[in-house]
């Protein structure tokens, strides 16, 4: 009898598991039910061992595993008994499913389980964000089963939104026993729920704010509570997208003027710190207390303070109206308030400034004589145009401080930082090596490549052996991982330890640039040969060291240290290896004054390597690069509007390259056709581009060139890491930097704008920027389209606060001709303007740019009329004056 049990229970798990491979969820509840505890636990043994094994399937097979792994999820959690157990499956990713019908026929499975050991499972599963937001059905389902507190989680009410949010979702919310919980916690969340964040009217059966405030009248949700969490949502900042539902919902409930009063630090701190929309709102109550006066004076003018120091020009100006109704209405407030409004004196904006100093003179007379002196003080943040209301203003309390003669302020000059030696130890160098972002360092990789290459030459077997110690689990050793990329310094390690096939090595030595490959693949592909190379050669008597390994953190190798390196091969009869050697002339400074001797000290070597060397020094245009544009027409689908499309580089047809140089480098040659080119590759390791060519600064400018484009012209981010290394690198500055340094200008993000002013004032410092050559570049850009102008205003706005006012009046005086004689007027012109009537004021210019005097002259009190006049005056105010001296 026990015999014909064991075989039913045999069966029934087979058939269970023949469901199951036939991807037949449905059929798996009732076929769970003949088979008891221990039957189960054999199944589940079976059903881990089928999920392995589908977990290994290739994408051929997809559409079938999707089904069995379905069913799995359903058999699983009926043989699962622990709690905990359970949870973990139906939480993996492998097995969940987005069709809710899957959770309905778990809870099928599940029926007749402990209350308690369902809450627990519902629980565990709520925790999970990505868990409970797709398992929403199977959560409530188990929750309605146990009776448990409903879990209120991120995930499970993404999913309840999910669930609710139809043509029916007031009434929806009115029914839901869930309600009082989960709304609460959706307002607090710190991303809002999409379907919360959805932009339709107020009319829209679907907009939550609405369906919010009608359930705070009804009853349903308590006021106080809602408002409490809508403020201290607010309160806790973040992106503008998630705050736009709490920010409509306190809207919708229009507070009292008692809950208002109750809450004015918290509206103080949203005016201070809040994005726009939120300071916006705030400012608006507090206006309309100060109007009802109950505001205290002291929260204005800590509110003062606070907005005036933002950059918003609209917040700006409503604060000083609210503060001159304020003081019409209280004269006696100015002592308090006047010292809040000198915070606009350092504002960005001139007509800012002016607002607020008229101001300060028509209440001056209501404070006393130390406000006075403080107010006098910070009228020293004025701008110069406004010098002469100040002392109409303050009179003597303003003192008659002599500014001197201007002196232009820009960074110290960069010295050279010579990189360190190699680690000394291998226990150092593997430090170095499990170092995270070594790719993103490129003097630390640099020296982590070298140091290897050394230490593996004198003792390979110790050096695998510490390799093979610090990392015991890697992904090396799969037998195709290298089949397509290095990985960086993975491939040296993984061929060190023998893990690459030698056939896979030597395939990828033998590449070279296609003719119509992209200019990063060339400068990537460099670092590849590299690589290979070293992946080849390490640990063998043939790369004792590498010879490309800078002697600055520029990338750039000192001369005489070359010819010491290329002398220490000829003493131990080692061959330079090629694509080492091609690098290190790459990046031997030709220009350094020690250069002429070492090509003497190396052609005396007597050795191919040193002759190469010598010539090399000795060759004025090693390199060269010339960047064309094809003139814009179209639109942006046909190809011919976008920047990228219309970028010609042309490498100069170099016969010493292509013949003497590995494959790698051809490309440098000329080998590469000059054509636009519209780059799909993913950009990585932008880092690294610079050190490749840190002696041909025209050549690497060029090169960053199509993927700067992509920042001005699209969404990229990151493009001008290089930039920095290509201000400092050697050789010419001609129109491929001035090019490189106008796309950066340009970029649609902040980072990259503020890298490439860093990059502009480098270039200023070390003398080597000609300001004029990138007015005219940043010219046709901005009057074609290509280039926005509030993104331009807003960089050189940041390099003239640096005091480099004279330097971004050259960049602007040599633009401006060409936009204001547009045929249509340039958009954003008006700020720019702003910005040069700034420098010319500080630094004394003089001269008109073609064009200025009929914008000035022109009727309006438009932005680019007022900024035209102020500009034409700063500049005809300068012109009886000798020219101030210039640092």
């Amino acid at each position: 009898m026990k015999d014909g049990t064991r075989d039913a229970d045999g069966a029934a798990v087979e058939a269970l598991l023949d469901a199951v491979r036939a991807g037949r969820a449905h059929q798996v509840p009732k076929l769970l039910e003949p088979l008891d505890a221990a039957a189960r636990k054999k199944a589940l043994g079976k059903l881990k061992a089928l999920r392995s094994e589908v977990r290994a399937w290739d994408w051929k097979r997809w559409n079938e595993a999707a089904r069995i792994r379905r069913a799995l999820y359903v058999a699983g959690a009926g043989c699962h008994t622990g709690a905990a157990a359970t949870a973990t499956w139906l939480g993996g990713r492998d097995l969940m499913g987005w069709d809710p019908q899957y959770g309905v026929l778990v809870l099928s499975v599940l029926e007749g389980r402990d209350p308690a050991w369902m809450a627990d499972v519902a629980e565990r599963l709520a925790k999970r964000q990505a868990v409970a937001e797709s398992s929403y059905e199977l959560i409530h389902g188990l929750v309605v089963r146990s009776g448990c507190p409903v879990p209120a989680t991120d995930g499970y009410v993404l999913g309840w939104t999910r669930k609710i949010t139809d043509g029916k979702l007031l009434e929806r919310l009115r029914e839901d026993p869930q309600t009082p919980v989960l709304v609460p916690h959706a307002l607090a969340m710190g991303e809002t729920p999409d379907r919360l964040a959805w932009s339709v009217g107020p009319e829209a059966p679907t907009h939550w704010p609405t369906a919010i405030t009608t359930l705070v009248a009804d009853g349903v949700l308590g006021r106080a509570g809602v408002v409490d969490l809508c403020v201290s949502r607010l309160l806790r900042g973040g992106r503008v997208r998630d705050l736009r539902f709490p920010l409509e919902v306190l809207r919708l409930l229009a507070p009292t003027g008692e809950e208002l009063r109750e809450r004015v630090p918290d509206w103080v701190g949203m005016a201070a710190d809040a994005p726009s929309p939120v300071a916006g709102y705030a400012q608006e109550v507090l206006a309309g207390l100060a109007a009802a006066g109950t505001l205290p004076v002291g929260a204005l003018a800590e509110m003062t303070g606070a907005v005036l120091f933002r950059t918003e020009k609209k917040l700006v100006r409503a604060q000083l109206t609210l503060v001159g109704k304020a003081l019409a209405r209280e004269r006696g407030a100015a002592g308090e308030l006047l010292p809040a409004v000198a915070e606009a004196f350092g504002h960005e904006d001139t007509g800012v400034q002016e607002r607020a100093l008229k101001l300060v003179g028509k209440y001056l007379s209501a404070v006393d004589a130390e406000v006075r002196g403080e107010l006098a003080e910070a009228a020293g943040l004025l701008g110069p145009v406004h010098r002469q209301a100040a002392a109409e203003v303050f009179g003597d309390a303003l003192g008659e401080a002599d500014p001197g003669p201007y002196e232009e302020i820009l960074p110290p000059v960069p010295a050279p930082e010579p990189v360190a030696p190699p680690a000394a130890t291998v226990a150092v160098l593997v430090e170095e090596l499990v170092a995270k972002g070594l790719m993103e360092e490129p003097v630390a990789f640099e020296r982590a490549l070298d140091g290897l290459v050394r230490h593996a030459h004198r003792d390979r077997a110790a050096v695998a052996e510490a390799v093979r110690e610090a990392f015991p689990k890697t992904t090396w050793s799969a037998p195709h991982h290298f089949t397509h990329y290095p990985y960086g310094i993975q491939v040296v390690l993984a061929a060190l330890l023998g893990l690459v096939e030698r056939s896979v090595i030597d395939v990828h030595r033998a590449e070279a640039p296609e003719r119509d490959s992209c200019v990063h693949e060339g400068l990537s592909g460099i670092l590849d040969a590299r690589l290979w190379e070293a992946a080849a050669l390490v640990g063998t008597d043939e790369l004792p060291f590498l010879l490309a390994t800078p002697t600055l953190h520029t990338g750039g190798i000192d001369p005489s240290v070359l010819v010491e390196r290329l002398r220490a091969y000829r003493d131990t009869g080692a061959e330079p290896a090629p694509v080492d050697f091609a690098q290190a002339l790459l990046r031997v400074l030709r220009g350094d004054p020690s250069a002429e001797r070492a090509a003497g000290e190396a052609a005396a070597l007597g050795t191919p390597a040193g002759l190469r060397l010598a010539a090399w020094l000795r060759d004025e245009d090693a390199l060269g690069a010339r960047v064309r544009f094809f003139p814009r027409g179209g639109d942006r689908a046909s190809g011919k509007w976008w920047l990228i499309d219309r970028i010609v580089v042309e490498f100069g047809e170099r016969a010493v390259v292509r013949e003497e140089f590995p494959a790698a480098f051809h490309w440098l040659g000329g080998a590469v056709r000059a054509t636009p080119r519209r780059c799909y590759h993913w950009i990585d390791h932008r880092v690294q581009w610079a050190p490749v060519l840190p002696a041909d600064r025209e050549v690497l400018a060029a090169c960053l060139l199509p993927a700067t484009a992509h920042s001005v012209d699209g969404d990229q981010r990151g493009t001008t890491e290089p930039l920095t290394a290509l201000a400092e690198a050697g050789g010419p500055v001609g129109r491929a930097v001035h090019l490189a340094l106008a796309f950066g200008l340009g970029c649609v993000d902040s980072d990259d704008r503020l890298r490439a002013v860093d990059a502009l004032l480098v270039l200023a410092s070390r003398g080597e920027l000609n300001a004029r050559s990138l007015g005219a570049e940043l010219a046709w850009l901005v009057a074609e389209g290509s280039l926005k102008p509030n993104r331009l205003t807003d960089a050189v706005r940041t390099a003239a606060a640096t005091g480099a006012y004279g330097t971004v009046w050259t960049v602007l005086e040599a633009m401006l001709p060409e936009l204001l004689g547009a045929e249509k007027p340039v958009r954003g012109l008006g700020e720019l303007l702003a910005v040069a009537a700034d420098c010319a004021e500080r630094c004394g210019a003089r001269g008109e740019p073609a064009g200025l005097e009929a914008v000035a002259s022109a009727r309006g009190s438009s932005q680019l009329v007022v900024q035209a006049k102020r500009l034409l005056n700063a500049l005809r105010q300068g012109a009886d004056q000798p020219l101030p001296e210039r640092a």
